[in-house]
Parts: C-alpha cells; structure tokens; sequence
C-alpha cells in the first residue's frame, strides 16, 4: 500500500461545497494514471470527483501515481477517468497498489467494483476491457449520478448481481456481458451481448444542458497553477477527418453565456486572477465577442488571461489585442499542414491568406510568440506536402519578423468514430518529421516534435481489440519503450509469457503491421462496432471517401473509390 499520503490539501481551493458523508455512504477510489500536479488539471477528472464528493451518499478518495487521500480498507468501487491512450497500462500499477486483481474474473465479491470513463474508453474500450468491470461511455454529467444510483439500488445483492444490474443503466458497458467471436482466419467476426436481456449495442451518452463545466479547484500545485479554467464549447463544427474531440463529442454545444460563462468566470475570479477558457473552437462560440468585450472592461485589468487552440480564421486584431492587454504572450493555431491539398483531404477550412493574417494580427497587437500545430503522416501526404508546411512557416518568418515562432508536430494515428478509424499509421511518418525539423530549425524556428515510436504504441491502444489486454500486461516485464512493446507483442502472439489470465483460447495477435499500418476495408468489423457514438459508420466512410476524392481531384485525376 502507497505510504504517499496528500500533502496538497492545505493548499487547494474548493469551488464546490463537499456533502457530509452518511454512515453507510459507498466507498469509492477515483484514481487518475499521473502526477497530482496534471490530474488536478483534467477539468474531466475534477468534474468527476466534485459530482460524487457533493453526495452525502459516497464517500469519494482521489488517488494519483504520486499521491493519495487517506484510503478507506474496505473499497466498493474504484474509478479510473482516461484522457490519453498511452496512460491506459498504469491502471495496472493503479489496482496493484491497492491488491486489486488486474483481470475482472478474477475479482471475488470482496474486490471493489473497477470501472472507467473518458475519452479513450468511450472511444475504444477494448484493448483495456478486461480490467474493467464497468465502463462509462460519455459524458460525466449525465452518467456519474445514473451510476451510483443503480449501484445503491442493488448494494445488497451479488457482485455479480450488481453488476449486470448496470448494463440496464444507458451509456454504461459490461464488457464480461459481451462475447467477441473471431472468424477462422482470426479476424474479428462479432461482439455480442451473452443474452437477450443485456443491450445489443451501448450508446455514447451526451450532455445538452445549457452549461459546461469549469473548475472545482484551484491550487497553485496544477501543472497550470492556480488557474480557473471554464469550458466555452464542446466539440467542434469544422469536423476535421482524424479528430476525436470533434466527432467523438458531437454535437457541438456552447455554454450560455450569460446563464454559464459569465457566472462560472466570476465564481473562479474570487479566488485566483488567472483564467483558462476551453474548448476545441472556442472563438466560433456564437457569442464569443460579446464574451471578449466583457473581459475588456476596467474590472479585469489585472487578469491573466490564456485560451486553448482557436480556429486561425477567427484571429482578429481585437482578440489578439485583448490576449495581450490580460497578460498573454502568444496564441496556439492549428494549421495541421502548409499544404492546400492535405488541408483539403482532411476537411480543413483554411486558406494561406488566413494563416498569415492571424499570423500579423499576432504581432501587431502585442504578442511575442505564435505557436502552430500540425501533423505528418495524414492520409495521401508526400514529401511536397511536407516542404510546403517547412515553406509556409519560413514565409510567415520572413514577413513578420520579431515573432517567435513555435511548431509542434505529431503523426496521425486513427482514432475510432472518426472517418480516417480505416486508415493505417503511415510509416512515412518518421521520415517526413526529420525532414520538416531539418527544415525550419537552421531558420531560427522552434520545432517540437512527438515521438513516431509512440505514436505507434498509441495506435496499438487506440486500434486494438481484447487480445492486446495481455499485451499491456506482457510490456511490465520489459522495458517501457518501442522496443519493450514489440518485445511484449511478440511474446503474446506466440503465446510464450503467462500473464495470468486473458482469454488465450482466442485467436493469436494479428501481426504487429496489420493492426497499426495497415487500411482497413470499410466493410471490416472494427472493435468498437457496438459502441454507437455520434455518427453511424456509413456516415463516417461517406466522409472517407469525400477525403479520397479531395485528395484525387487535387492531382486531376477523376476516379472513384471503390466500397
């Protein structure tokens, strides 16, 4: 048992009032697969935490790789909210500390009931399926209270009772209630229910209220210290082809500002004097300005005031103008690639005359620094896609010199429920990354790049199925790299590791290249085909297809892609 017991507590500012806990409340372990300095800065995890610390019914610990609340010994249920595919293998870490069975049949009716939400299990829970007793697909808001409700409702029975019980509930998963079947040849041929009594398929649960979430707490210990952050939009309508937070969170919804934003800035603003809005397009709020005109006044003047990444098409002087005034140094845009072409195969509404306006209003409104995103290794990309992204950045040098600039780079993976879940980890990739920081760095241009290698173990997590299971639990006996996880695969594919569960009567691993690299066909069954998330997977390949096209028509050719 971790002795790290919270030494941050003294130093945190609630937003919330916490209930006093009944005698018999539940008690639950919500654990998040880092450091207490960047879970306490999940809005996701601090939203989850606040709804079940305002119940007089539970009786909720937070737990973080580094620190933990003084945990109760007896534990009725223990929580894990996942926001990146790679931090999914420390839940195993997780449940050891606490002697917690990694398997979820091998847990007996005195283990806590374990079960998961955020973005990575709503959109593929499957590689981390069998840890999981209960998976939570949507959003928090509505399926947090539902949860606990039903758990109440059958605490007296069974843990076996209670649990199924919960597949009753919608948006909520059992993954031991659904059997996956493989063709002979290996490839996935189904996942089922075990009996009519238990849903077909578990539909994404979404929030439509007239507000979104913002901070429960503030601290000075955040990897942002002492920051408010307030959610502004959810989702975003441009519908770029890879992008999770875009379809995944369909619809787009926005906050009413004077029935949500206002009053949640004025609820942190108490506390702190630095402000974070969020969102993944929050300037095409339909609001936005008159929420920017409201921070402009008197009464904010010593505010420090940051925003996520905004659409490049929606700088103005006035929004740069106003970052700068409240204490902002730079603006993230996301221009995904210099190339007209790739910006049209992925569905980016955005012309070179906007990139290098947005790039002006930057510097002539005060700010230092302007900081782009791309990525290499989207579908249909070349090397000329990439030297024009190298171009297009010198360009923007060149004419606004005296404005650091900063490009940070990733490589594509699929994500599922979005149209390019088909498409392979191209490994071009890595070579196109080389090839662009070669570029732009001798120009003075900072260049930070994610690791290729990881982007590939990122695809393993974010593709797989339930036979990658053993493979997470296989990659602790090695070391926790590129290498460790082929090693790993290896070893599970040829069934040479026990890792002490895991349904080995299924069929081997396919080989390490067809799960990360390869295209799949549109017709194929994919491992998340009975979670329904927003769009139904004829909608997401008529997008696909739109994409291949653009790509075609870009080169003259006239051709037709085949279903």
């Amino acid at each position: 048992m971790p002795s790290y017991l919270f030494s941050n507590l003294d130093q945190e500012t609630l937003l919330f009032e916490p209930a006093s806990i009944d005698a018999n409340a539940l008690n639950i372990v919500l654990a998040f697969p880092s450091t207490y300095s960047v879970g306490i800065t999940s809005l996701g995890y601090q939203i989850v935490w606040a709804t079940l610390a305002q119940r007089r019914d539970v009786n909720v610990k937070r737990l973080f790789t580094d620190q933990q609340e003084r945990i109760c010994e007896q534990i009725d249920l223990f929580g894990l909210s996942l926001s990146w595919e790679l931090d999914g293998p420390v839940l195993l870490d997780l449940l050891e500390q606490q002697r917690i069975p990694f398997w979820s049949d091998q847990r007996g009716e005195n283990d806590p009931i374990v079960f998961g939400g955020g973005p990575v299990l709503t959109a593929n829970p499957e590689p981390l399926a069998p840890f999981f007793d209960v998976i939570l697909l949507g959003d928090g808001e509505l399926l947090i209270p539902s949860f606990i409700d039903q758990v109440q409702i059958y605490r007296n029975s069974s843990r076996a009772e209670r649990i199924r019980a919960l597949a009753q509930v919608p948006g909520i998963y059992i993954p031991a209630l659904y059997k996956v079947s493989y063709c002979q040849e290996g490839n996935l041929h189904s996942v089922k229910p075990i009996d009519v009594n238990i849903p077909r398929s578990i539909t994404k649960q979404t929030w439509k209220g007239n507000t979104l979430s913002h901070s429960m707490v503030i601290t000075p210990q955040a990897a942002w210290p002492s920051i408010h952050m307030v959610e502004v939009v959810r989702s975003c309508p441009e519908l770029c082809r890879f992008c999770l937070a875009s379809y995944l969170a369909l619809p787009f919804r926005t906050a009413s500002l004077e029935d949500g934003l206002i009053p949640a800035v004025e609820k942190g603003l108490k506390f702190t004097r630095r402000l974070g809005l969020l969102g993944a397009s929050i300037t095409q709020h339909p609001q936005f300005i008159d929420l920017l005109d409201w921070l402009d006044q008197d009464q904010f003047n010593n505010i420090r005031l940051s925003i996520s990444s905004v659409r490049t098409s929606t700088v103005t002087p006035k929004l740069s103008r106003i970052l700068s005034k409240r204490g902002s140094k730079s603006i993230t845009i996301a221009i995904e690639s210099g190339s007209e072409k790739i910006r049209n195969v992925i569905n980016k509404k955005l012309t070179q005359e906007e990139i290098f306006a947005a790039a002006s209003c930057a510097k002539q409104s005060g700010l230092n620094s302007l900081k782009f995103y791309a990525m290499v290794g989207l579908p249909t990309e070349t090397e000329e896609d990439i030297n024009a992204t190298g171009e297009l950045l010198l360009k923007i040098k060149e004419t606004t010199p005296g404005l650091r600039l900063t490009l940070g780079v990733s490589s594509f993976v699929p994500k599922a429920h979005t149209p390019f879940q088909w498409q392979g980890v191209r490994p071009e990739a890595e070579k196109h990354l080389k090839l662009l920081g070669k570029k732009i760095m001798p120009k003075g241009i900072e260049f930070r790049a994610e690791s290729y290698g990881w982007s590939l173990v990122q695809a393993i997590l974010s593709r797989g199925d339930r036979r990658i299971a053993p493979v997470i639990v296989a990659v602790r006996s090695f070391s926790n790299s590129l290498g460790g996880w082929k090693r790993a695969y290896k070893s599970v594919q040829n069934r040479q590791l026990d890792v002490g569960s895991g349904n080995l009567s299924c069929p081997p691993l396919p080989p390490w290249e067809e799960i990360i690299h390869q295209n799949w066909d549109i017709k194929k069954v994919l491992p998340w085909s009975h979670i329904k998330g927003p769009l139904p997977e004829p909608t997401l390949a008529s997008h696909l297809r739109e994409a291949m096209q653009s790509s075609l028509t870009c080169y003259g050719i006239n051709s037709k892609m085949n279903n």
